[in-house]
């Protein structure tokens, strides 16, 4: 992203610059987080099988917490002084990951699949942490939290495609295909 996202103001203690990087920095994070709100909810919707009810009622409390946390940073945005751009013709633009690849399938497939997204949105997480630290403690500790809880929802998913000696069924996937295809081999 090119766009100087430097704001006429910001918070008292952050330089108009650092907040630029920081609005840039959680606008990726906004984009992340609707992304994944949406892929949650097609899951749900299009999830088959005899795990049926039980991931469908997993994954309905996910996705209430992603939107909290897409409204979080939002309002971080807003509070730096940027504008928090949510719709969905600003996340196709500017993301760097492709749609989610899995249409209606079984539960364990489409948690295979979900094992991929949430390793992609927590590593992409880990570096927003890192460069944000270096900027300001607030936006770091907002972030630190949103971790958390997509760490434990990424453990929910885990669970499901783990063995009882420790194996977890995606570990050498690639792509969301392939980790639906081993986490079906589950099922």
């Amino acid at each position: 992203m090119t766009q100087d996202l430097t704001p006429k103001y910001t918070v008292p203690g952050i330089e108009r610059e650092a907040a630029g990087r920081l609005i840039g920095l959680l606008r990726m994070r906004l984009h992340a987080l609707n992304d994944l709100h949406l892929t949650l909810k097609h899951v749900h919707w299009n999830v088959v099988g005899p795990h049926f009810v039980a991931i469908h009622e997993m994954i309905d409390p996910q996705v209430d917490r992603v939107r909290d946390m897409a409204d979080d940073v939002a309002e971080r945005i807003a509070a730096l002084g940027g504008v928090a751009q949510g719709t969905p013709g600003a996340l196709v633009a500017e993301r760097t990951w492709d749609d989610y690849s899995i249409g209606r399938a079984d539960a364990i497939a489409h948690l295979g699949a979900l094992d991929l997204v949430y390793t992609g949105v927590i590593e992409s997480l880990r570096a927003a942490i890192k460069e944000a630290g270096d900027l300001d403690t607030a936006t770091e500790d907002l972030l630190i939290g949103q971790l958390r809880d997509l760490e434990q929802f990424q453990w929910f998913v885990r669970a499901h495609l783990e063995s009882a000696g420790g194996t977890l069924a995606t570990e050498q996937a690639r792509t969301e295909e392939e980790a639906a295809g081993k986490g079906a081999e589950l099922g």
